[in-house]
């Protein structure tokens, strides 16, 4: 009787917590704390489209006429009517793909979660589908790629999640349907029109836009009702399969502006997995609408761009080091500008999802590894102000602002007077975006009533200060511990805001 009721209790307050499929019910969700703690995290945006090494959207864009990856592959490759994005899959080989050193390497360059990509708009999946024969394990690599490198976070105890950006994928891909319009090729249909593979190119003829050679898209998200059960079908999968600490939908909430679509279903899906396993939601929904009625149900994220001030709830920045796929010729991110993107972000209650490109065969290049070892140099002497901390009363302060414009993430020239704050405990942490040359740095957004009684620089140890009606002066040595943003761990006798 006793194991009786104990099981009744619990299944009651399972029942209790349980997500419905509607907004009501949704909006009642509340950003797990390991979400709020643990504030970078290391994505792999990696798939067929890296084989190659010619940047984000290769599958799209191979379809398009005179672009610059359709040039690539015609000349590379062969014409899309003979030598098709499929055959682009059967490329990709992941030969020397280590999860378990690389997530060694991640873990040390200060991630605390890792999002592996299980299917971009190329409509190809990471894992062993089910729903999805065009997938890593039936085609390319002979592998799952995603239970890989879900076992290898899990040896290390990082938070695990998927980015599905599947929505996308039937009015994105409507350029496999076309043909050239000029040259000696004139008319012949690419690869996408061939029905044998209608159930991995769509049936998408409704979106191709008569005329259009550009492929230029209708709409981010389609109204097709077939489609959207097989997404709900592929997104259900992905939870049964990993249960996934965070999912991200490279859209808004899927279907919505269209009227109800099964975005709300695939969001409680989600969370009463969660529940059904921990009893209650521990698991992280992020998608791109910025109407609160919508990004309530889960947790915002920004696609390459910050936010101008503290917002209320958690949110997320989704960045990389270079192009979203490999590409032979980009510029990467110097370590210098990824660790200010951080700290600006993380004093403003958000979190950084960073993505390091990965080579077709699974490898990173010394640039990236450079990187990431950098990461873990300042980590190593900053990580007790990043982890685990809060936003306190200003995110900041000092006469340089970042750029907040979609997409473009220039470095900020920051001068002495730039200083962003998080807390934790009782302990103000101060990052100096700039070391003034004559090494003292002065914090003004203290009251006069928030009395200091030590200052530490992370790193090395107790510093000389002064306060003057609020104002807090401190000397720094003139070698500092990192050669990136440095960190005053500021100890008040009261914490206020």
């Amino acid at each position: 009787m006793r194991a009786f009721a104990a099981w009744k209790e619990k299944g009651w307050v399972l029942m209790m917590n349980r997500f419905e499929a509607e907004f009501e019910s949704l909006q009642t969700y509340r950003c797990p704390a390991w979400f709020r703690d643990v504030k970078f995290g290391i994505w792999s945006h990696w798939g067929p489209q890296s084989v190659p090494m010619c940047g984000d959207w290769y599958a799209r864009n191979m379809y398009i006429q005179g672009s610059p990856q359709n040039l690539y592959h015609v000349r590379h490759y062969g014409h899309p009517s003979k030598f098709g994005y499929k055959d682009i899959c059967a490329l990709w080989k992941a030969e020397n793909f280590c999860p378990e050193e690389l997530m060694d390497l991640y873990y040390r360059a200060g991630a605390r979660y890792f999002i592996a990509q299980a299917t971009h708009h190329d409509n190809f999946f990471n894992y062993d589908s089910k729903v999805n024969r065009f997938n890593s394990v039936n085609i390319g690599p002979g592998k799952d790629i995603c239970a890989l490198w879900k076992a290898a976070a899990d040896a290390r105890q990082m938070h695990f999640g998927l980015t599905e950006h599947l929505g996308a994928s039937f009015s994105w891909w409507i350029t496999n349907k076309g043909a050239d319009s000029y040259g000696p090729y004139k008319g012949v249909p690419y690869d996408g029109n061939d029905p044998a593979y209608a159930d991995f190119y769509h049936a998408n003829q409704e979106h191709v836009i008569v005329g259009d050679t550009t492929g230029k898209m209708a709409q981010w998200l389609t109204g097709n009702k077939k489609f959207w059960q097989y997404w709900l079908d592929a997104v259900k999968e992905m939870v049964d399969r990993f249960h996934p600490d965070l999912l991200y939908s490279d859209s808004g909430l899927p279907f919505e502006e269209e009227g109800y679509g099964p975005g709300l279903e695939a969001v409680s899906y989600l969370y009463n997995d969660s529940v059904s396993r921990n009893g209650e939601n521990r698991a992280v929904y992020t998608q791109k609408n910025r109407d609160p009625k919508v990004y309530s149900v889960g947790t915002l994220d920004i696609e390459k761009s910050q936010l101008p001030g503290i917002f209320e709830q958690p949110w997320q920045t989704d960045t990389c080091i270079g192009n979203w796929f490999y590409d032979a010729k980009q510029v990467y991110k110097r370590p210098e500008q990824i660790v200010e993107m951080l700290v600006d972000i993380i004093s403003k209650n958000g979190t950084m999802l960073l993505n390091v490109l990965q080579r077709p065969d699974g490898s990173i290049d010394d640039e990236a590894r450079f990187i990431l070892e950098e990461l873990a140099g300042w980590f190593s002497i900053c990580s007790e102000g990043v982890y685990g901390t809060r936003p306190w009363r200003s995110f900041g302060e000092g006469d340089t602002k970042v750029l907040i414009e979609g997409f473009r993430e220039e470095k900020t020239d920051w001068n002495a007077s730039d200083f962003r704050f998080t807390k934790k405990g009782n302990t103000l942490y101060a990052f100096a975006m700039k070391v003034p040359e004559n090494r003292v740095c002065v914090v003004k957004s203290l009251t006069g009533s928030e009395k200091v009684k030590s200052v530490r620089l992370l790193g090395a140890g107790q510093v000389p200060f002064a306060q003057n009606f609020g104002v807090l002066t401190v000397s720094l040595p003139q070698v500092l511990p990192t050669a990136y943003t440095n960190c005053l761990a500021i100890e008040l006798e009261e914490m206020q805001g």
